[in-house]
């Protein structure tokens, strides 16, 4: 079986290799630091994979790379466009198809459902990063140089995921203390669980149809309240208490962590309702999402 690369060790690009591997195939996991689950069909590899030389080197014989890497959240506008464009060429010069994992930053600010037809217009700075990098990518394929797809998630759950959600509110709801949430706890918004969207850059991967462009991850759709709610009851916690942010409380907050600063940039996908529709994933590979209950469960 054709051999493949995960690029990047987060929680969804573990959850990528683990479930190549477990089909039979020979995944390599490329990272920095040479982390990664110990599974016998993962071959962990130490490498900065801004080192497009190097890189190509390491993807000979790859049929497929998923990049699932990913820069210090802060950093992205300054970070993210020369990892991937080094990504893309040694994709190139290995000749293997090309899977990006991305997020729905890049689409157009919308008061109704997020669809792939929603233009990529937008108007935060790593929007606008997201949205180009995806662009490059396209490009690439639309000229022949090897084909591409990406599959966009939103705001994760699961083991390991970093998101508003496992930073600020699940580790206070199971402790039964005071969460302080990013947005309005009440909207109605989409998730993503990391098993799901590793499941959907496998298939895109394997599906003729879903070459030269992006697909949204299959999504949970629900509030913040809910989802604390669920989790305290699996953690025999306390009813949860939710109270939102000021933006002068994460001001403050961001004196002592960077991360925090950039959390008020995207405020716009938490203050209000941002669903996403995910039918043409649905319906073109059948997939389907968890449910909520089963993503806070593992």
């Amino acid at each position: 079986m054709t051999e493949s690369v995960v690029i990047g060790a987060g929680a969804t690009g573990i959850a990528t290799a683990r479930q190549l591997a477990d089909s039979g195939q020979h995944v390599r996991l490329i990272t920095r630091s040479g982390g990664g689950p110990d599974h016998p069909g993962i071959e962990r590899i130490a490498l900065d994979a801004g080192r497009t030389g190097e890189l190509a080197e390491a993807l000979t014989g790859a049929g497929t790379v998923f990049n699932a890497a990913m820069t210090a959240y802060h950093t992205w506008p300054e970070t993210m466009p020369p990892l991937f464009t080094s990504i893309l060429a040694a994709t190139e010069r290995a000749g293997a198809d090309y899977v990006m994992l991305g997020n729905l930053y890049g689409y157009q600010q919308t008061t109704g459902p997020i669809t792939e037809r929603t233009p990529l217009a937008p108007h935060t700075r790593k929007g606008r990063v997201r949205a180009e990098l995806w662009r490059q990518a396209e490009q690439a394929h639309r000229e022949g140089r090897l084909r591409a797809t990406e599959v966009r998630a939103g705001q994760y759950l699961g083991p390991g995921a970093v998101s508003a959600f496992t930073l600020l509110v699940a580790p206070r709801v199971r402790a039964g203390e005071l969460a302080l949430v990013h947005g309005n706890p009440d909207a109605v918004h989409s998730f993503s669980y990391t098993e799901d969207v590793a499941t959907a850059l496998v298939a895109v991967a394997r599906d003729e149809r879903a070459w030269g462009r992006a697909w949204n991850a299959p999504v949970i759709t629900t509030t913040l309240r809910r989802a604390a709610g669920v989790l305290a009851e699996l953690y025999g916690a306390p009813e949860p208490r939710l109270e939102s942010l000021t933006e002068r409380e994460m001001t403050l907050m961001s004196l002592g962590e960077p991360l925090w600063r950039e959390f008020i940039e995207m405020s716009y996908m938490s203050d209000r309702p941002f669903q996403v529709d995910d039918s043409d994933i649905r319906d073109t590979f059948g997939l389907k999402a968890s449910t909520l209950r089963e993503a806070l469960t593992a």
